[in-house]
C-alpha cells in the first residue's frame, strides 16, 4: 500500500499522526514543507507517491492552500486532508473549492483524524478501481445480467444491416444502445443520425424526415435534406416510433421496403441507404390492436428486439453508473469529482428511480452542485431519494393521499374554524380523509409542499421524535445551501438574497453543520 503524506511544520503533530497511523497499519511519510512534498511529488514513481496527502494550512515556505493547488493540477485524483485551526474555517471552505477531500480542525480529536484517513483511504482505493472498470468500458456500462444480455445481443449484430427495435422505459438509455450498433457495426464510418418522433409537431415531422423541395409550403425558401439523406450510407435513430402519426407511418413503411422516398413538393424518387434503428417505451402490439399503429410497419421494423432493461432491474449497476456520472459532472463543471459514501450509496441502491439511467444522471450533477462536501453523506441526497424512508433505508408505512376525497366524504364532518382541520378526528381515523378534508379546505397541495407534507405524516406515523426540529433544520440547510451555490460561497450576499442578517446566516451554518 502506497503511504500516507503527512505535511506540518509542527514535529509533535507529525510524531503524533506517524505513530497513530503505523498503529493501524498504515504507512506514513512526513515532511515539514510544502516545497519538500513538491519535490518529491515530482521525482516519486507511481506506486511511490502518496495515497493521501494530509497537510497544515499555515507553515513557514509556503500555505497548504498553495500546496492543494499545485497537487490538484498534477494528481487530480488524489484526497487531500487539510488541517486547520478553527480560527481558519473560512480557509476550510477555499480547501474544499479546490477540491480536498475533507479538513481536520485543530485541535483534533486522533481517534476521529485516524477514522477520517481511514475512510480517505477507502475511498481512493475504492476511486481507483472504479476508473479501472470504467477505462474497460467507457461506451456503455453495467455488470447486472440484464445489461450482459444486451452487450453480447451488440456483439452478435456488429457485422449485420439488420433492422433492430429497442424497447425499454424513458431514461433507460435506449439511444446509447443504438449508438454502440452503430459504432460496431459495417456503417461506423458512416453518420449517425438521430430523430424523436414524439418531439417534432405532426405537420413538420413529415419535412423533418424527408426533406422538402423549394416552394413546397409557405416559408420553403431552399430544398432540404431530411433525415434520411443526411444518413445515407450511415444508420437513422427513430426514437419513440410509437408515436408517429398513422399517415406517415405508410411512407415509412415504402421507405423500408424499397428504400426510396419521395422529398415534399418533390416529383423524383431519391433513393436511401440507411440502416433504421428505432424505440418505444410503449406496447406495440397493443397500439397494433388499438389501430394506431400499422401491423405491417410493426413486423418490418420487428426484426431483431432488444429489450433494454429499468435501472430497478439492475440495481447492481447503481454505484458504477453513480460514480460514472460524478465524475462527468465535474468534467462538464470544470470542478473536482465528488466521493460518495457507502450510506448515501446504499440509498441510492433501494431507490426505485421511476425515471431511470437518466433520473440518476440528474441527481448526480444536482449532487455535484449542491452538495457541501467532497464526500457525498445520505444527508445530501436530494429529497425524492429520501422522503418516506427510515434512517435504515427502508420505506415507512405511513403514505398519505393528497388528492382530495369526493364531496360525499366531506360533508358532515366539522372543521376546528382556526386551522380547517378536524376538530375530533378519531385515532383510527383514515389518514387521508384528514389530508382530503385539508386539501379541501385550502386548496391541493402540489410540488415541494406535497412533498414536505408527505415527509411529515411519514414521520409523524413512523413516531420519530422531534419531527418539528428534523424537518426544520433540513429545510433550512437546503435553503441555505442553495443561497450559498448560488452566490459561489460569498455568505454576506447569500444573506442578502435571503432576507437574513449576515450574523444569521453565520450563526445558521455553525448550527447546521454546514461549515
Amino acid at each position: 500500500m502506497k503511504p500516507i503524506w503527512i505535511v506540518d511544520d509542527d514535529q509533535s503533530i507529525r510524531f503524533v499522526l506517524e505513530k497513530a497511523l503505523l498503529r493501524e497499519h498504515l504507512p506514513t511519510r512526513s515532511f515539514s514543507n510544502p516545497r519538500d512534498v513538491l519535490s518529491a511529488l515530482a521525482t516519486a514513481a507511481d506506486d511511490e507517491g502518496p495515497q493521501i496527502l494530509v497537510s497544515d494550512i499555515r507553515m513557514p515556505g509556503g500555505s497548504g492552500l498553495d500546496l492543494l493547488e499545485k497537487v490538484k493540477a498534477k494528481h487530480p485524483g488524489l484526497p487531500v486532508i487539510i488541517m486547520t485551526a478553527f480560527s481558519d474555517l473560512d480557509s476550510a471552505v477555499s480547501a474544499f473549492q479546490g477540491g480536498a477531500f475533507e479538513y481536520l480542525p485543530k485541535p483534533f480529536d486522533l481517534p476521529k483524524a485516524v477514522e477520517l484517513i481511514r475512510r480517505a483511504v477507502e475511498e481512493s482505493q475504492r476511486e481507483e478501481v472504479s476508473e479501472e472498470r470504467m477505462a474497460e468500458s467507457p461506451e456503455m456500462l453495467g455488470q447486472a445480467p440484464a445489461m450482459q444480455d444486451v452487450f453480447r445481443a451488440i456483439g452478435r449484430l456488429s457485422q449485420s444491416n439488420v433492422t433492430v427495435m429497442i424497447t425499454g422505459e424513458s431514461g433507460s438509455g435506449k439511444e446509447l444502445v443504438a449508438r454502440a450498433l452503430h459504432k460496431h457495426s459495417p456503417r461506423a464510418d458512416g453518420p449517425f443520425v438521430a430523430i424523436n418522433t414524439a418531439a417534432i409537431p405532426k405537420d413538420l415531422l413529415e419535412s423533418e424526415l424527408f426533406g422538402h423541395e423549394r416552394g413546397a409550403f409557405t416559408g420553403a425558401q431552399t430544398m432540404r435534406r431530411g433525415r434520411f439523406e443526411q444518413a445515407d450510407g450511415g444508420t437513422l435513430f427513430l426514437d419513440e416510433i410509437g408515436d408517429m402519426p398513422f399517415e406517415l407511418q405508410t411512407r415509412l413503411l415504402r421507405v423500408l421496403s424499397d428504400g426510396h422516398f419521395y422529398r415534399v413538393g418533390g416529383h423524383s424518387a431519391v433513393k436511401s441507404n440507411v440502416r433504421v434503428i428505432a424505440a418505444t417505451h410503449q406496447d406495440l402490439e397493443q397500439r397494433v390492436k388499438d389501430g394506431v399503429f400499422r401491423e405491417d410497419l410493426f413486423h418490418r421494423l420487428n426484426v431483431i428486439r432488444l429489450r433494454l432493461p429499468a435501472l430497478r432491474e439492475r440495481k447492481e449497476d447503481v454505484s458504477m453508473l453513480t460514480r460514472h456520472f460524478l465524475q462527468q459532472s465535474a468534467k462538464q463543471l470544470g470542478v473536482e469529482p465528488k466521493r460518495i459514501s457507502d450510506l448515501a450509496l446504499a440509498w441510492l441502491e433501494g431507490f426505485g428511480f421511476p425515471g431511470n439511467v437518466r433520473q440518476l444522471e440528474n441527481i448526480c450533477h444536482w449532487l455535484t452542485v449542491m452538495a457541501p462536501a467532497q464526500v457525498i453523506e445520505r444527508k445530501d441526497l436530494p429529497p425524492e431519494v429520501s422522503l418516506g424512508r427510515s434512517e435504515s433505508g427502508e420505506p415507512l408505512v405511513a403514505k398519505p393521499v393528497l388528492t382530495a376525497a369526493p364531496e360525499a366524504q366531506l360533508k358532515d364532518v366539522p372543521l376546528d374554524p382556526h386551522t380547517h382541520v378536524p376538530a375530533a378526528a378519531h385515532e383510527s381515523e383514515d389518514l387521508s380523509h384528514v389530508l382530503a378534508r385539508a386539501a379541501a379546505a385550502h386548496g391541493p397541495l402540489e410540488g415541494w409542499e406535497a412533498e414536505l407534507e408527505t415527509e411529515a405524516v411519514a414521520l409523524l406515523g413512523s413516531g420519530q421524535p422531534e419531527v418539528w426540529d428534523t424537518l426544520t433544520r433540513r429545510f433550512e440547510s437546503r435553503l441555505i445551501l442553495a443561497a450559498l451555490a448560488n452566490t459561489k460561497g460569498r455568505r454576506i450576499e447569500a444573506a442578502h438574497k435571503l432576507g437574513i442578517g449576515r450574523n444569521t446566516i453565520t450563526r445558521k451554518i455553525q448550527e447546521l453543520g454546514l461549515e
